[in-house]
């Protein structure tokens, strides 16, 4: 024989669950900044718990700028010196563009991870994921960019637009960067896994950054060469940032860079915010 328990018949008042469920006050929902800060502080800590993904931005501008400055400076420019003078802006430039495509990579590691998922929950601004992943990749422009510099002053580079000039070529940079971005972002999303990222964009960056104005003057291409050379994107960022550098600012250059950078943020990242939200 067995004895039966029946529980109380209890229901809790609605100022009894309001006050388990809510004790304080509910947070107010974040603006769109401090959820975009929120998740490029995010970006970050992943660069200081994984350190060594920085590699591609110090070791290899290294390996970029030593490697081209000493196998081509004697037989274009007569000295490794007058050469690193045109060539420098370039190849930090061809540097920091290359390495912009890992956003894209890191994009589709954490939509295989389903972190995702998790964010879509969130009552925050929805491209702040987005927009969180290239500000923490903005730092890893700067630092590419700043390694490369110390190299070439070391090396013998002396821009003639001093400190300045210096300074606003490399914030051109890293803005043009960030726009660009936005196509890694929409190939991390559509693309299935992370190494596909990065072969597609490699297809993208090797013609675009190579058959430009980064290594050599383009009058000494043949002419159906230079056609493509003076519609490429990254010929008129490193003309701009060369003429920053250097002292002579060429605002056709400018203009041209900043039109190409919003078209690139308009296109790319509608598609992006798109897919991220139907994906």
């Amino acid at each position: 024989m067995t004895a039966t328990t029946t529980a109380p018949d209890y229901t809790p008042s609605a100022e009894t669950i309001s006050a388990v469920l809510s004790p304080g006050a509910r947070p107010s929902r974040p603006s769109a900044l401090s959820a975009s800060v929120t998740f490029g502080w995010r970006a970050m800590l992943k660069i200081k718990h994984v350190p060594e993904q920085l590699f591609d931005v110090t070791a290899f501008p290294i390996m970029m700028t030593l490697m081209f400055t000493y196998l081509f400076g004697g037989a274009l420019a007569g000295s490794t010196r007058e050469y690193l003078q045109y060539l420098l802006p370039g190849i930090m430039v061809m540097s920091v563009v290359m390495t912009s495509m890992y956003t894209g990579v890191t994009v589709n590691t954490d939509i295989t991870k389903g972190v995702f998922d998790r964010f879509r929950t969130l009552p925050i601004w929805r491209p702040a994921p987005m927009v969180g992943y290239i500000l923490g990749d903005m730092f890893r422009y700067t630092m590419g960019a700043t390694v490369i510099l110390v190299l070439g002053l070391v090396l013998g580079f002396r821009p003639g637009g001093g400190v300045l000039g210096v300074l606003a070529g490399i914030a051109l940079l890293v803005a043009f960067s960030f726009a660009l971005s936005w196509v890694w972002t929409m190939f991390g999303l559509l693309l299935r896994t992370d190494k596909s990222v990065m072969g597609v964009s490699m297809m993208v960056l090797f013609p675009a950054t190579f058959l430009s104005n980064v290594l050599v003057d383009p009058e000494t291409m043949p002419g159906w060469l230079q056609v493509f050379v003076d519609v490429n994107p990254i010929s008129h960022l490193v003309a701009a940032v060369r003429g920053l550098m250097s002292g002579d600012v060429d605002t056709g250059e400018l203009l041209w860079t900043a039109v190409s950078g919003g078209v690139l943020v308009a296109v790319f990242g509608t598609l992006t915010m798109r897919l991220y939200n139907r994906k």
